[in-house]
This record gives structure tokens, sequence and C-alpha cells, in this order.
């Protein structure tokens, strides 16, 4: 039995409940000339350049937060691997996972969310599968995207690329997206206005590849910065020292940290980039994420140096402490 409102075990069979709701959703907000739900399989147009390919899949919870959703956050996350790594995202697949006695006016309003996501970006969804699980074998709704661009630059970028000396920057405060879903959550009673960073950085890194001297990119997302800094340190056997007082996080973001004992080089960004350079263009990185919307509170945060592998804290009393690697997941499902 199925009704008008919510999702039925039906809407996965394959019969005509699953074609009305792929149609009427998924088809009729996702339509573009490459998308047909009824084919196995599409042919992709010919693309000039390197072609990179990524994957991702998606459990956040709440599935609506403060400044976006998991549709959104499906379309940024996917994207946004394709961008610092130096290309331009084209295509998506999207798999959807719903559980029966899901609401489909709010699956609707995560479709459109993620349509429009993808429309902002210029990102097409290409392909996609639907399953339903059956009432309770699922968190409501889980996403996995997959995605394929196209890298024209000539800039070399990797972990392989990075030298003694470079200086590490970042594009914006740190922690948003962690400390506003577990707002959004109202775990403690807490409550507040702070905003996921879930955002496309295609313009912070299409404006970074312009200088010379860019060694890395990447989004630190789940482990956030600091284990970003720790996989560059395992990768290229240098120290990172970052320091502290240079690292920009909202007050919003300290204060809930100082509270719970959550540190903000641990939270999830999804909207920010880490970027390495060579050591005499930090400033003209710098000024070119500043000239960026998302970017005006970007900022050089540190720098790889002799000796060992470890990811060094100056405070901001001028003490040193060693960031350890992050063992326990500090904010389950936030991305």
């Amino acid at each position: 039995m199925t009704d008008d409102t919510h999702i039925a075990l039906a809407h996965g069979n394959g019969g005509r409940f699953m074609r009305e709701l792929i149609n009427s959703i998924f088809s009729r907000h996702l339509s573009n000339p490459i998308l047909d739900v009824a084919a196995d399989a599409v042919t992709l147009p010919q693309m000039d350049g390197e072609l990179m390919f990524t994957t991702d899949g998606f459990s956040v919870k709440p599935l609506e937060f403060p400044g976006g959703d998991i549709g959104s956050l499906a379309v940024h996350g996917t994207t946004n691997d394709l961008a610092v790594a130096g290309a331009i995202p084209r295509y998506l697949s999207l798999n959807v996972f719903i559980e029966e006695g899901f609401e489909i006016a709010r699956l609707e309003r995560i479709v459109i969310s993620l349509a429009a996501a993808a429309l902002e970006i210029g990102v097409e969804v290409a392909a996609g599968d639907t399953k339903v699980l059956p009432r309770g074998e699922g968190g409501g709704l889980y996403l996995a995207t997959t995605g394929i661009g196209v890298r024209c630059t000539k800039t070399k970028l990797g972990l392989d690329q990075i030298q003694m000396g470079d200086r590490l920057l970042v594009s914006g405060p740190i922690g948003d997206h962690g400390i506003s879903v577990m707002l959004a959550r109202e775990q403690f009673g807490l409550q507040g206005e702070l905003k996921s960073d879930a955002a496309s950085v295609l313009p912070l890194t299409k404006a970074l590849l312009k200088i010379e001297g860019l060694r890395f990119m990447r989004d630190p997302t789940r482990g956030g910065l600091a284990t970003v800094a720790h996989e560059i340190c395992h990768a290229t056997g240098m120290q990172i020292r970052l320091d502290q007082q240079s690292i920009p996080v909202r007050d919003p973001v300290q204060s809930v940290c100082e509270m719970l004992g959550y540190d903000p080089l641990f939270l999830a960004c999804e909207g920010r980039v880490l970027a390495i350079v060579a050591p005499d263009q930090a400033d003209e990185a710098l000024a070119v994420l500043r000239s960026q919307p998302d970017g005006e509170q970007a900022a050089i945060i540190g720098q790889t140096e002799h000796g060992e592998a470890h990811v060094i804290l100056t405070t901001e009393l001028g003490g040193e402490r060693i960031l350890e690697e992050l063992e326990d997941d500090p904010l389950p499902r936030i991305c």
C-alpha cells in the first residue's frame, strides 16, 4: 500500500510507483540533455583535457541544517574534491537510498536543493539509481555520488610537489560546518545562528591555479584541518608547524568548542580550501584568495619545516604542543 505523502517499499520495486517517483521528483528537477531515466547507461560528450574521477557518500544528520542539506552537501562535497585536484566538475551520478516512510515533500525539497547547487556550479547529473530500504534499516536518506571533471591546467599538484619551507593557507574560518550541524541537532540545549560553510570551492581553486608556486590543495572535510596536516606529514616526512593565532575561527565556534571540549582544528569544513604554496608566492596567493567572495578571511597559517613528521601547534601564548592524530569521531554523521 502507498499514499501520496510518504515513501513505501513499492517505490523501490521497479514498477509504476518507482517510475512515478523518479519522473515526478528526480527527472523533473534534475532534467538536462544527458540525463535519460529510461536508459541503463548514457554517452558523455568528448572532453578535452585530463579526466578526473571521484566518488563519495553522504549520511549527514540532521538531513537539513543551517546553510544547507544533504542534497547540496552531496553536490558540493563531490565537486569540491574535483576542484582541489585542479579539475572543472562536469558530470555527477546520483544514488539515492530512501528509508520506507520518508516524507515525499521533504525528499523533493532536498532534490530541489541538490539541483540548484548543481546548476550554480555548472555540473549535470548524468545518471542515477534509487533504492528503498525497509523501515528501520536506514537513516531516512543516504546519498552516494560520483563525479567526473576535466583538468586542463599544466600546474602539477600533489603531495609529492610539497617542498621544505612551503606555506600553508586556509581560505576562511574553520569548524563552521561541524558546529552548525551539532547545533541543528539541539544537543546539550545549545542553539545559535551559525551556518555551515558548505559551498563550492571552485571559484577559489580556479583563482589559485594562476599561482605558479601552487603545490597542493585539499578541502578539509572529515577530520578537519589537523587531519589534512597529518596526511601531509605522513606523505612527505616533513614537520608541519601551525600558528594558532593565525588560524581563523569564528567566535561562536570557539565558544562551543571551549564549552564542550572540541578542538576546531579537527572539525569538518565543507567550503574551505587548504592550499600549500611556495614561500615567495604566499602573499600573492593570500591576496588572490581574499579577492574571492568566500575568501575574505583567508590566512597564512603555517609552514613545512625540518624535524620529525609531527604537526606542531604554536599556541597563542607562545608555547608549543603536538597535535595527535584523530582517533575518535568527535561529531558523528556530519557529512
